[in-house]
């Protein structure tokens, strides 16, 4: 069992070193260049996850070449503009960035790729907030991530932007989205799956606008989900199918290992294999690759959050066994093509 076993929902719960230690497996295709396009770095009291803890998981035997840092609102400046705190993130995040580019903590190019956050609902005037991240980021800057999960039920919780109901369909909301664009940047969107139609509307009205689904689009299980997984599985599917149709919209292949009512690894007296991984994602991962192609979707780790359930070297083994049957050219789209992509990112 884990020490503090994680509550469902969007909650976060510290991993348990001794119990992930109990499944140990060795690198897959250990070659096989790989874009981790998304993870966090932060403390946040007994949850620590700094760049130490970062450089253990990336040696655990994959070919890790660069990752993405995606918003947590970690390091946001004590002082000056409300609206200007965030852009401590990037600071921050650049220069664990610029540690990893000096070599002397590995192979990989970590935080090669920053995607940090500004509130778009100061309208026109987040553009000012977009440039001091560019700035801050020394060329790194991709973007940012927006959290607008809401639902209906009091039981499921709000990210951690606490948005209102509808708020990527607010005006002064899109004045602010409609900077991103202008700017050549991304915008990460971490939702829940009855929002998806929503996000579509986003996609068909910024059609120039690169958009990146987080964790394959939030899908919700527990509270009143959980006695529908059924029904919300082909929910989520149909929701996903229309999204698809906007090209400007791209997916990541990963989150699956959060408490969000659809697997109970975590609380288990072992952790899963790869394996048991795999055949459990399957559904999921396998209807993102058919609606989107193996061009449009990501592998991530959603680490430390998804380690909860598992091993950096364990999930990442699951991702390779998922794509097992996929192309040469598939492969290299799920694993970093896409990613470098989408994310200006070289691969070396």
């Amino acid at each position: 069992m884990t020490a503090t076993p994680p509550r469902l929902g969007n909650s976060l719960a510290p991993p348990d070193p001794e119990w992930l230690a109990k499944v140990s497996e060795p690198a897959l295709e250990p070659d096989l260049p790989i874009v981790d396009p998304h993870h966090h770095l932060w403390e946040r009291g007994d949850m620590v996850y700094m760049y130490r803890d970062l450089q253990q998981d990336l040696q655990a035997g994959h070919n890790i070449v660069s990752t993405v840092f995606i918003d947590c609102r970690s390091m946001y400046r004590k002082e000056g503009p409300t609206e200007m705190r965030p852009v401590g993130e990037t600071e921050f995040v650049n220069g664990v960035a610029a540690m990893f580019a000096s070599g002397s903590y590995g192979a990989t190019r970590a935080c090669a790729g920053i995607v940090s956050y500004a509130d778009l609902r100061l309208g026109a005037k987040a553009r000012e907030v977009l440039e001091a991240q560019m700035a801050a980021g020394n060329g790194r800057f991709r973007g940012i991530r927006y959290a607008t999960g809401w639902d209906k039920h009091e039981e499921i919780r709000r990210t951690h932007t606490n948005p209102p109901q509808g708020l990527m369909g607010d005006r002064t909301w899109r004045e602010g989205f409609a900077q991103l664009g202008q700017l050549g940047l991304t915008f990460d969107a971490w939702l829940y799956h009855p929002q998806l139609g929503e996000l579509a509307e986003l996609a068909s009205a910024f059609p120039q606008t690169a958009i990146v689904l987080d964790h394959v689009g939030g899908p919700l299980g527990y509270g009143p989900y959980s006695a529908r997984h059924k029904e919300e599985f082909a929910a989520w599917k149909a929701s996903m199918a229309e999204l698809a149709r906007h090209a400007n919209v791209t997916v990541k292949v990963g989150g699956l290992g959060m408490p969000m009512g659809w697997f109970d690894f975590y609380d288990r007296p072992t952790p899963p294999t790869s394996q048991m991984l795999a055949d459990a994602f399957k559904p999921w991962v396998e209807t993102c690759i058919e609606l989107f192609g193996a061009e449009r979707c990501m592998f991530e780790s959603n680490f430390p959050v998804d380690k909860i359930t598992s091993s950096y070297a364990v999930l990442w083994n699951a991702f390779k066994r998922l794509a097992a049957k996929a192309s040469a050219a598939e492969k290299k789209a799920l694993f970093s093509g896409t990613a470098a992509r989408v994310y200006k990112l070289a691969l070396t």
